[in-house]
């Protein structure tokens, strides 16, 4: 049963998108690649994937099915039976992300998967129920301590780590700090050769324990900055009236998942020299193209349609969490709103500290009105922007007089870096990129 999934994350823009490979023979899908480009066993959602597809994606060919992606088809069906994803691109990168549990050996960087709701009863403990039958050497790491999960991990064969309810550990800055050698365990993880060092036995030798492994976190609302950065993050609702999951029964289904699970490992072992030395062109860059490259390159093993699958959802996802990052207040959403301000005053030199927060304070949508105990403060703005090595100084005001205030050409580096979709700027013809700005 294929359960209707709400849209796709919002297109992005337009890449250039290589051939998918068929394992093992380079180059020799080429003459073998569907005419079409259809998905054969999704059929029915081909129309709302081509539609909201980055430009040039549809054109791109489908190699034949394999054995590989007949396996991923079966499993992304068994995780739809019982959860209800918020997107086809969330399915296929949950699909991908299981799969490459069982070629850990194989991954430089070992993606998270952040399970992640903004309530209750949004299914989150439920794909951690399926994740756990199918994943590679599952550790549930209910009550378990640092300690013990880093001595559980090993080199050649590291667990996969699944963590409910994370919001118990980090929801609070109180419990975040109580915890912080979680996080701090987690963070590690995510690359390897990180280790940590404790000292055992009677006579407290030092010993350094590996920390690398692929880890599904799940929790209400978000987890950590530094977590969600290294993660495939898959942000569930609850189910809206005519969504119809099948029921999870142990006694039923974990058999047949297993089945499925024993099917997917046997086809992946043998691959894990070339799932090793394979680097493929990724879609996004810099830590997002290191978490997904497990998943891009389980899917060129896989062949079929999938690595125009991976794509798609790496490129969706990467930009559905860099646009809630603007909007977020201890990201850049700052800045984007500064940006904002800036446009709306027609790009001039300089704003007094006075009048940025009022236009900021103006917006009825965002934070800054709210924030703290009367609003963002001068003190605040200089704290928040500070991290982004823009400082305020001395401007010149209309009037010939000087003020404490921002001068924008400051801004011109953190705005291309950190919220380049907001209102563009050039820096070799940006009008508002001369002098003016006295330290002092």
């Amino acid at each position: 049963m294929q359960p209707e999934n709400p849209e796709s994350y919002s297109a992005s823009s337009k890449a250039i998108w290589p051939t998918p490979a068929i394992p093992g023979q380079p180059g020799a899908h080429l003459g073998a690649a569907q005419a079409d480009g259809a998905d054969p066993d999704l059929s029915d959602e081909a129309p709302a994937r081509s539609a909201d597809a980055p430009s040039g994606l549809e054109e791109t060919p489908d190699a034949e099915p394999t054995h590989g992606s007949e396996l991923l088809d079966e499993l992304r069906a068994q995780i739809a039976q019982f959860v209800i994803l918020p997107s086809p691109e969330a399915l296929d990168a949950v699909t991908l992300w299981v799969a490459a549990t069982h070629l850990q050996p194989a991954w430089q960087h070992a993606p998270r998967l952040a399970v992640v709701g903004p309530a209750k009863r949004c299914g989150k403990s439920r794909l951690l129920d399926v994740l756990t039958e199918t994943v590679h050497e599952p550790m549930l790491t209910i009550n378990t301590t640092p300690a013990a999960i880093f001595r559980s991990i090993t080199e050649e064969n590291p667990p996969t780590l699944l963590v409910d309810e994370a919001d118990t550990i980090f929801g609070t800055p109180k419990m975040a700090e109580k915890n912080e050698e979680m996080r701090g365990l987690l963070n590690a993880g995510h690359q390897r050769n990180r280790y940590v060092t404790r000292v055992v036995g009677n006579d407290h030798t030092p010993h350094r324990f590996a920390t690398f492994a692929m880890a599904a976190i799940a929790g209400i609302g978000d987890l950590p900055d530094t977590v969600m950065d290294r993660a495939v993050v898959i942000r569930m609702r609850r189910r809206a009236e005519g969504e119809k999951v099948k029921p999870f029964r142990s006694r039923r289904d974990i058999p047949a998942l297993h089945e499925l699970r024993d099917r997917i490992a046997a086809w992946a072992r043998p691959l894990m020299d070339e799932a090793a030395n394979l680097e493929p062109d990724m879609p996004v860059e810099d830590r997002a193209a290191d978490t997904w490259e497990p998943l891009v390159i389980v899917a060129e093993l896989a062949g079929g349609h999938w690595p125009r699958l991976a794509r798609v959802a790496c490129t969706r996802m990467v930009a559905a969490e860099a646009a809630a990052e603007e909007d977020h207040p201890s990201g850049a959403r700052i800045l984007a709103d500064i940006r904002r301000v800036f446009y709306a005053q027609r790009e001039v030199d300089s704003l007094s500290t006075e009048e940025l927060l009022h236009h900021l304070c103006q917006d009825p949508e965002a934070p800054w009105a709210e924030w703290g105990r009367g609003g963002l403060t001068a003190r605040e703005l200089s704290r928040m922007l500070r991290e982004f090595d823009v400082r305020p100084g001395n401007v010149r005001m209309a009037d010939r007089t000087q003020r404490k205030g921002y001068m924008r050409n400051k801004f011109l580096d953190a705005w291309r870096r950190y919220c380049p979709a907001v209102h563009p700027v050039d820096a070799d013809t940006d009008p508002g990129s001369g002098s003016g700005f006295s330290e002092g």
